[in-house]
Order: C-alpha cells, then structure tokens, then sequence
C-alpha cells in the first residue's frame, strides 16, 4: 500500500521560505507508532496526517513532529487545507472542517489568494519566570514573561533583541512547557508587520521552528492588547522567515498565510 505525500512550505507565498510541512493523506486509521517513524523521516517541524471522515468537507487531522505528536499546529493545518484545494480534493472555496486534538478547526479561502484558519485562543497570563529561563535565552532583561496552555511567552525591549538571540535551547528543553516564544514589538520603519517573534522548542524535538502558527494563538491576544488592535501581522525572524496574519476573536484567532506546494510523492 502506499499514500500520497506533499511536502508544502507555508506562511510564504515564495518556495523555499516559510515552514515546510508534509501532508500525508490516509485512507482510514493507522498505528500511531508508524505515524511517528514517518514524521521522523520526513524529518520536517511536522508531517500533518490527513484523512476524510464521512461528512463531506470533514477531516481527521492529526500531527507529528519528528520525535512527538502534538495537540496544535498551525502551519501543517494550513498545509492540509492548501493540499485539499490545490490537488482539486476538496471544492474550490468550499470550508473545511478538522478534527483535531484541539477540537474543531476550520479553513477558509481568503480573497486575496490566501488560507484564513479559526483556532483557540491560548493567551499567556503573567507568571514570575521560571529557573533559568531568562539566562537560556540571553537576550537582556524581559518586559513581560507569561504562560499560555503550551507555551512560555516572553517579551523582550526591541526587535534587535529577538533577532540577534542565541539560546541554550537544551537548557530551553527542561522548563516543562512545550516551547518558549520570544517577541517584540516591530522596529520603526520595519513595514508590512507589528511585532516579531522566534520560538523555541527543544522538548518537542525542535530547536528553532521556522514559521509557528499555534504560536500566534499566544502572539495575537498579547499584542492585540498592547498595541490595541483587531487585526495585526507577525513577522516570524527565523533563518527562513514567514508572514502571518493574526485576527483575534474572542477564545478564538484567525490565522491567515499562503502556501506554495514544493514536493509531490508518493510514500510506500
């Protein structure tokens, strides 16, 4: 047996940017024990697994980074439903609904050519920071540290700050929270987004994720209050970097990005 694979970069509308996710698409259930070798294969932030349930326009969708399953993840989603629509598998324009860890989360097209996700909202409320968190990342004294329902969040003076951190992500990896997300608010004269930010996380088997939708659950409210904003975008400072637009509603945000198809195969 074998089962399609599509490697997508998303968060970009360019190839070769953004976060690279594999889209793997089943037919029923598998062992989760082969999901996870595959992820470790496909050796990508994560490999989305994606199978049709019987309502039509509804998937299960689970996602795997190459050393754990996880309970959120943004841009495999937005990979999942740029795959759907652009291999002419799902109706054009039609939402898509999936079942996840997470609960229900849909996908829109955008009118601009891009994907609009609906998740939760995962704000980080103040916390006094952990042992040894401000001494891994280095970056200077922070102006806020938060947890949210996966995450640490800590925001530092400026931008400069978050792009020039060099963490000790092992010593990143023993604070009991999936990752850590380092923010600032975007330099004057940046352009074309409103805050930055880099995440981190050792314990899931990623030292730097690229682009990190979940982690714009945590990002949106936060600067929705400081700067007093409904609809923002953040620039993620990664080596590869990506654009995404952030809505947030109420317990829910809307994500939104593009995608670019990179790679079409087959797996076994």
């Amino acid at each position: 047996m074998s089962w399609p694979l599509y490697q997508v970069d998303a968060f970009t509308a360019e190839p070769f940017a953004g976060n690279p996710a594999a889209v793997c698409l089943l037919e029923g259930d598998e062992d989760p024990a082969w999901m996870q070798a595959v992820a470790a294969e496909m050796n990508l932030s994560e490999t989305a697994f994606l199978r049709p349930a019987a309502e039509l326009g509804r998937y299960r969708l689970r996602w795997f980074t190459p050393a754990v399953e996880v309970e959120l993840c943004g841009h495999a989603t937005l990979a999942s439903a740029h795959v759907l629509w652009s291999e002419g598998l799902a109706g054009t324009g039609r939402a898509l609904r999936f079942d996840t860890a997470s609960g229900a989360l849909t996908a829109r097209p955008g009118d601009d050519g891009g994907i609009w996700l609906d998740f939760p909202a995962t704000p980080a409320g103040p916390v006094d920071p952990p042992e040894g968190l401000l001494d891994a990342l280095g970056g200077g004294p922070a102006r806020f540290v938060g947890r949210g329902r996966f995450d640490y969040l800590v925001e530092l003076a400026g931008e400069a700050a978050v792009r020039d951190l060099a963490p000790d992500v092992r010593a990143l990896g023993g604070l009991g929270s999936r990752g850590v997300i380092v923010t600032a608010a975007a330099a004057a004269g940046s352009g074309g987004y409103d805050f930055v930010s880099r995440y981190f996380a050792p314990a899931a088997g990623i030292d730097e994720d690229p682009v990190t939708g979940s982690a714009h659950c945590t990002l949106g409210p936060h600067w929705a209050a400081r700067l007093g904003r409904a609809e923002l975008t953040g620039f993620q400072a990664s080596a590869r970097g990506g654009l995404v637009q952030v809505r947030p509603q109420g317990d829910r945000v809307l994500l939104g990005g593009r995608a670019v198809t990179v790679l079409r195969g087959r797996l076994g």
